[in-house]
């Protein structure tokens, strides 16, 4: 049996493939969804309970291990994990060292959007122990060409690699045709032109986009945002101004949109120093204020606090409950821009009630392992919202400047 945890662009047509293939699928995401022939789960744990195979298509490395963290009562002994979302070498490393030893780990990235997906034409770059991979071949297989790359964490990079190449692409044409429309060069002859040349497939690929808009999504912007941010590295010069093109146009509310929607963005937008950030992966804020704000090489994350999707006080009366939900928010959001708790170079906490200081902290350092960073702590008599009893921000160094 297979269990599918993912169930966004990518992971629904990739289970609904192992269903037609002939495959048992028990199928779980976070917001409730199904797959016609799938068993689907409450949770993670019961997703996972009798499954060989537990395949994950998420949004990043922090839902990642947020996910698995919940299915780990519910793995069985010699079970594989097929990680499948783009979250980088390092991230698959840490999952390593969280999961019981006698848990197979492979990670796979795909390369390719929702068409391939659907019609099981994705390339899969597979990177694992011979005796894992040996276990998953079969079932990768329905989801396109497997190229076994090397060892643990081998296909995640080279994922990045790929992607350090292709986004920035991309970005660098889009650019090119704003270029060109400032210049008065007609742009049908520009791509006619351009796809003389050995950018002639990138060019016939976004035509359409160029011509008529962004199509439906197939590789959100913003998860596109989110390869570069992890395979930021010193080298990559130009990734990472590709890197702060589509940070620009997330800023500017494209997140949602197809990569795409980047050649209707450089034509009118003028890149600013400092990026407001609103994550997909947290809550949305009430409109007064961003999650967090880039500049220059720190990321300041505003004060997070224990409100559900609707607006609901989370554990109210236990600072415990808090803590853990303010912590994962913190995570999430420091993820979306490929930072960890480790990038923390400040951290500031309000509490209501500072008889309570043990309990958080307790939570606290289960989140932050390695060295603490500067901290500051202090009493309130109370929050925005009746029964809050904690507020927590940071200031975090950003990858490219570590």
């Amino acid at each position: 049996m297979i269990s599918f945890l993912g169930l966004g662009h990518m992971g629904a047509p990739m289970a609904r493939r192992l269903v037609e293939a002939g495959h048992k699928v028990t199928v779980w995401n976070r917001t409730p969804r199904t797959v016609e022939g799938a068993v689907t789960a409450a949770s993670p744990a019961e997703a996972v309970a009798e499954a060989e195979l537990v395949i994950t298509m998420l949004s990043d490395p922090a839902a990642v291990k947020r996910v698995l963290a919940d299915a780990a009562p519910g793995l069985r002994p010699g079970a594989v994990i097929v990680e499948m979302s783009t979250i980088g070498p390092e991230a698959v490393a840490e999952l390593r060292d969280r999961l019981p030893s006698q848990v197979g780990l492979v990670d796979a990235p795909v390369l390719g959007s929702v068409q391939p997906a659907r019609d099981g034409t994705l390339t899969v770059l597979a990177g694992g122990l011979p005796g894992d991979l040996e276990r998953c071949r079969e079932i990768l297989g329905v989801f396109g060409q497997v190229r076994e790359i090397g060892g643990p964490g081998s296909g995640a990079a080279m994922k990045l690699a790929v992607m350090s190449a292709m986004v920035p692409a991309q970005v660098l044409l889009a650019e090119t045709v704003a270029y060109g429309e400032a210049s008065g060069v007609d742009v049908g002859t520009l791509l006619d032109v351009l796809g003389g040349t050995f950018l002639g497939a990138l060019v016939e690929r976004v035509r359409p986009a160029i011509e008529n808009g962004p199509p439906e999504t197939r590789h959100g912007l913003a998860l596109a945002v989110k390869d570069l941010v992890l395979a930021s590295h010193e080298t990559q010069t130009l990734a990472a101004a590709a890197r702060d093109r589509l940070l620009d146009a997330t800023a500017a509310g494209l997140g949602g949109a197809d990569v795409t929607a980047v050649f209707g963005h450089a034509a009118t937008a003028r890149p600013s120093r400092v990026r407001k950030l609103n994550p997909a992966s947290v809550p949305a804020t009430n409109g007064y204020y961003s999650h967090a704000t880039r500049a220059g090489g720190l990321l300041f994350v505003s004060g997070q606090v224990a409100l559900d999707p609707g607006g609901k006080v989370v554990g109210e009366g236990d600072m415990t409950r808090q803590s853990e939900y303010v912590m994962d928010l913190l995570e999430r959001i420091l993820a979306d821009q490929g930072c960890t708790f480790d990038d923390v170079t400040h951290i500031r906490t309000h509490l209501t009630d500072m008889s309570l200081l043990a309990e958080y902290g307790a939570v606290r350092q289960r989140h932050i392992t390695g060295e603490p960073p500067a901290s500051t702590t202090v009493e309130v008599s109370r929050l925005f919202r009746p029964g809050l009893m904690i507020e927590v921000e940071v200031i975090a160094a950003l990858p490219a400047t570590r």
